[in-house]
């Protein structure tokens, strides 16, 4: 008989333990991990080399494979997430904060891909199916094709997949899947990804597309082990503020497009609006001049975006001054202070910074370096900048200012929502001209003087 074996997992990072604490020791996490029974191990005495498997086919580097043929789903923000729409037999799983609106995209992505002719099939194990028809309705999608069903057994939903042979299945959520034969409880370690696995399989076998919905930690990560994440082709994350109109679907992994690729939604009443120009949805309520607001020149995945950067600087009554950071990482902040101080001379010591990054977007380049230093030095000596100009560029522990990539994208980007000018490195190398006119500075310190002349510290 199949000997089995008990093992302690964290439910946070995954990790195998080989017997239980109350704090793990790869990620730090507290009351995490669990105790679940392990895979079978196999006869007793066999080994992988004692018993012959069969002999896998084999191919070379010429061969020629028929090329991919995208679905479209008809909402052109996800397909160009997706790297111009839906591959057959892929895997996609997708993330986000409670109340985003997972559910919401992905229901009218089904309505409209089974408008289109497709059959679809919506499994939901958080929701019951009349809950289903009542976001349908308020969506106006009560008259889509889309196959409903409220179930958590794994075996049952693969029997039914299976039968139905649809082109699309939803899972909502991967974490509510139970199967039977794991012997742990539903959402555990061991549960999430065996049903990712079989899913994922059963997608590739079959043909069949499969969006698993997954939920995610106080980090941003999503829930489970992340070998979850290497099983599926794709990795969306679905960002926002929930007190904020604007959401942002972000690809961290495709293996049929491009990564890091965004989409743009709005939240409204009758559920979510695709936004063709971000930009100027982004810069809508910025009308006049004022210190500490500077507009940032990014790229997001293949997309030129323009975002306002606002930063306050203020006098702090604490011993150790407040350093308050949204949508921009915080370690960078406190790197661009001391550089600013150590390079340029300006002290920000006794002062509380605040930071925020306009429109509930998260950025993650170093080219917004340039935008954040002008913000911060604008903020502290109340001086406005020009609202014509833009600001891009990477800054160096040594004060220098760095090259960065699609810089002319990033400039017609600007001309075309009227900016006149553009603050950026020397390293900059621009193959053909624009309307708009470009200063170059080689270094920070030469940057601040052009901006606001010389600088009491």
């Amino acid at each position: 008989m199949a000997k089995t074996t008990t093992t302690f997992v964290c439910s946070a990072c995954g990790a195998s333990h080989k017997k239980w604490a109350g704090r793990c020791d790869a990620c730090g996490e507290w009351n995490s991990i669990n105790e679940e029974a392990a895979l079978s191990t196999g006869p007793k005495g066999k080994t992988l080399g004692s018993a012959k498997g069969r002999q896998i086919g084999l191919s070379d580097l010429s061969s020629v494979d028929a090329p991919l043929e995208r679905s479209r789903f008809g909402i052109e923000e996800l397909d160009r997430v997706l790297g111009g729409g839906l591959v057959p037999a892929s895997a996609i799983l997708v993330g986000g904060d409670p109340g985003i609106g997972k559910s919401t995209l992905l229901l009218q992505a089904a309505g409209d891909f089974a408008k289109a002719g497709h059959k679809v099939v919506y499994v939901s194990g958080e929701e019951a199916a009349s809950q289903i028809r009542m976001r349908a309705a308020r969506l106006d999608l009560s008259d889509a094709p889309v196959k409903l069903a409220a179930e958590t057994n794994l075996r049952d939903i693969l029997t039914t997949l299976d039968a139905e042979h649809p082109d699309l299945a939803i899972i909502d959520s991967i974490q509510t899947m139970w199967a039977d034969h794991v012997d742990s409880a539903p959402g555990t370690v061991s549960q999430v990804r065996t049903a990712a696995h079989e899913l994922t399989s059963f997608a590739k076998r079959r043909g069949i597309s499969v969006v698993l919905v997954g939920h995610v930690t106080k980090d941003g990560q999503i829930a489970g082990p992340r070998v979850v994440e290497h099983m599926v082709d794709t990795v969306l994350y679905f960002e926002g503020e929930r007190g904020h109109q604007f959401r942002i679907l972000r690809a961290v992994k495709n293996r049929f497009g491009p990564a890091d690729e965004i989409g743009v939604f709005e939240m409204t009443g009758g559920g979510l609006r695709q936004v063709a120009n971000p930009s100027e949805l982004f810069l809508g309520e910025r009308d006049k001049p004022a210190s500490g607001s500077v507009v940032f020149a990014g790229i997001e995945g293949t997309r030129p975006i323009l975002v306002e950067i606002q930063a306050l600087v203020a006098p702090s009554p604490l011993a150790s001054p407040r350093r308050t950071v949204v949508g921009w990482d915080s370690g960078r902040l406190a790197m661009i202070l001391a550089v600013l101080e150590s390079r340029a001379g300006i002290g920000f010591g006794g002062l509380d910074v605040y930071l925020n990054v306009a429109g509930g977007i998260k950025l993650g380049e170093p080219a917004a370096d340039l935008a954040v230093a002008a913000a911060l030095v604008s903020a502290r000596q109340d001086f406005a900048l020009p609202a014509d100009s833009v600001f891009f560029g990477e800054i160096s522990l040594s004060g220098a200012l760095r090259a960065t990539v699609q810089a002319e994208n990033r400039l017609k980007e600007a001309e075309k929502l009227g900016f006149s000018s553009a603050y950026t490195s020397t390293r900059v190398k621009l193959v053909s001209q624009t309307g708009i006119e470009v200063r170059m500075a080689e270094d920070l310190t030469t940057f601040l003087e052009n901006c606001f002349g010389r600088i009491e510290s």
